[in-house]
């Protein structure tokens, strides 16, 4: 081992398990080290600290390892201004940009840390007027100056909450026999909680809450203010409307599960009633549409985003058929949320995790454990996940909202 630079860490990095995954980073990367300062924190609020020299092969392999420690928060104890490239076409960046991490993030720029804003996963950092924004690559345009490299860039990773709670650090294992019933409630107390608090809740859901009946859960939900943003696709909206339409969800009688007479072309029948309006707004306003999801949003004010997909049928005029579009009025209703409830769609849930910050609180509900595993992983500080049935959780829900405002 030739090449040895020095890096550091501090702050909660034992009990959140940082240091155990640097020393594991480096010797799953053939790279060697040696501790040259370790102060530990005598007491649960305090801070640790420890000064690490890495050692690689050469050049190449320590920047490397580098690079992937970069990421878990260790930096170089040297500060330097971030070095600037320009982009010399619209959505083309300049080799060796910075791609982010969906955790907090700072730049060393004309000698003064600069917090980025907008942060999320796989974008680049755009400087501009003494401001950082996270950039997606679609938005980057000729002539800005765009990150290079890992110099004067700081990123602080999450760290180990220091009192207990719902969302416990790097959110727990996927399991369908975890006591949903008790998550549910706490995730209840979790969303009165941010109501008092003034802060901002954003819901992510599939058509399966048309399709299972949850929809008059979820209408309730939204009616007494405990929504402040929804996410969806075309799919939720069209079979919500169906259901208020024609008391169907894919054809099938939402009562009686029972396959209704020419019920296969209700949705279409929806779609052609709501493009007819005009769009769902004014569907409400003429008084077609009386009920529903769609509706509570309508009547009260709740912003939404329908993302557009290859599948669609229609659509209906309130989708976004452009995906750059789409994930643009996605990013900007998601701005300052503090819990988002992801539930019974792999797609828009993955979409909306990829644009979160890792400290934001997540809540995955599906039956398929494949989704609600990718979404904790993704690497987000406070999530938890439950394996059940959407048709389940959301009746299940606003029965304990309802007990809880009654208490």
């Amino acid at each position: 081992m030739r090449t040895i630079r020095e890096v550091e860490l501090q702050g909660h990095i034992i009990d959140s398990l940082t240091l155990t995954r640097v020393l594991d980073k480096i010797m799953d990367l053939d790279g060697e080290f040696e501790i040259i300062t370790f102060k530990i924190g005598e007491h649960k609020s305090d801070p640790s600290y420890v000064r690490l020299a890495v050692k690689g092969c050469d050049e190449a392999h320590l920047d490397a390892i580098l690079s992937d420690l970069h990421r878990l928060g260790a930096h170089v104890p040297e500060i330097e201004d971030v070095r600037l490239g320009t982009a010399d076409k619209d959505k083309a960046v300049p080799k060796g940009f910075y791609s982010t991490t969906n955790h907090p993030t700072s730049i060393h720029h004309r000698g003064a840390w600069i917090p980025v804003e907008d942060i999320e996963m796989d974008c680049t950092i755009v400087v501009r007027d003494d401001r950082a924004r996270c950039t997606p690559l679609h938005q980057v345009v000729k002539g800005d100056q765009i990150v290079l490299g890992q110099r004067g860039v700081r990123v602080v990773p999450p760290e180990r909450p220091r009192t207990r709670s719902l969302f416990e650090f790097m959110g727990g294992a996927v399991s369908s026999e975890r006591p949903s019933a008790t998550l549910i409630r706490q995730i209840a107390v979790e969303m009165v909680q941010a109501k008092v608090q003034g802060k901002k809740i954003a819901v992510v859901a599939g058509p399966a809450v048309s399709h299972t009946g949850a929809a008059v859960a979820l209408s309730n939900i939204i009616r007494r203010g405990y929504v402040d943003a929804l996410l969806a696709g075309n799919a939720l909206a069209v079979h919500d409307i169906e259901r208020d339409l024609y008391g169907t969800s894919l054809g099938l009688d939402i009562k009686t599960a029972e396959l209704v007479s020419e019920g296969h072309k209700h949705h279409l029948y929806a779609i052609s009633e709501v493009i007819r309006s005009g769009s769902i707004a004014a569907a409400v306003r003429q008084g077609l549409i009386k009920s529903g999801v769609m509706y509570e949003c309508v009547v009260n004010s709740v912003p939404f985003v329908l993302a557009g997909s290859i599948r669609d049928d229609g659509p209906l005029p309130e989708v976004i058929t452009d995906t750059m579009a789409a994930q643009d009025a996605m990013r900007e209703l998601l701005k300052n949320a503090d819990l988002v409830l992801m539930m019974a769609t792999m797609l828009h849930s993955i979409a909306v995790g990829n644009m979160l910050p890792s400290y934001v609180k997540t809540i995955c509900v599906d039956i398929n454990p494949a989704t609600v595993t990718k979404l904790i992983d993704r690497g987000t500080a406070q999530a938890i996940g439950i394996v059940t049935d959407v048709g389940t959780f959301l009746p299940t829900l606003a029965a304990e909202l309802d007990t809880i405002d009654v208490e």
